[in-house]
């Protein structure tokens, strides 16, 4: 049966030896379906799954250096959602409550009122950022005039207002660091 299925044809050598030539259609050794599978398919796999890993953060974990490793938290405190660690002294200063028109898109004035407070980490924090809030309703009313109302839609909308004002405030007070700012009234009419 295993001579039907594989043609002898003598050496070219003249020696004894047989050589053995697949017959046309038959399986080799390397097919090139099997190495898709075992070779390629693995490799695209690991591929994704270390993107995903990589753009989730999660490879940060596993990366980071076991010694001296820092942690976001105080011995008394916890982490916020920045990944800076929130001390149970937080100081927190109210901004006076704005309402600005928002830029036009047609005929239409929209409104938008806005109540929040800055977190900041000391009292000394909260004296440096007093001595500047005219500073700082400044740059908060000067970019807010600037926005859309489609520009506040939804969480992301809302989340990048709250980094903007971050930055703002961070550039007005100066070298003071402010650590948060807390929405406590979005009103858009």
């Amino acid at each position: 049966m295993a001579e039907d299925k594989k043609k002898i044809e003598p050496s070219l050598e003249g020696g004894d030896e047989e050589a053995t030539v697949d017959q046309p259609g038959e399986s080799s050794g390397f097919n090139a379906k099997k190495a898709i599978l075992f070779v390629v398919l693995p490799l695209f796999i690991l591929g994704g799954v270390g993107a995903g890993l990589y753009f989730t953060g999660m490879i940060d974990k596993f990366m980071a250096p076991r010694e001296g490793v820092e942690h976001t938290t105080e011995e008394h405190g916890e982490a916020d959602p920045h990944g800076e660690a929130v001390s149970e002294t937080a100081v927190f200063l109210p901004i006076p409550d704005m309402i600005v028109n928002l830029s036009a898109e047609g005929t239409k004035q929209n409104y938008l009122k806005l109540k929040v407070q800055l977190e900041l980490t000391s009292e000394a924090d909260k004296a440096a950022v007093e001595a500047v809030m005219p500073r700082v309703i400044d740059q908060f009313q000067t970019y807010l005039r600037e926005l859309r109302p489609k520009d506040l839609r939804g969480s992301a909308g809302i989340y990048r207002l709250q980094m903007e004002l971050l930055a703002r405030v961070n550039a007005a007070a100066a070298p003071t660091k402010i650590r948060d700012v807390l929405f406590q009234e979005i009103l858009i009419q």
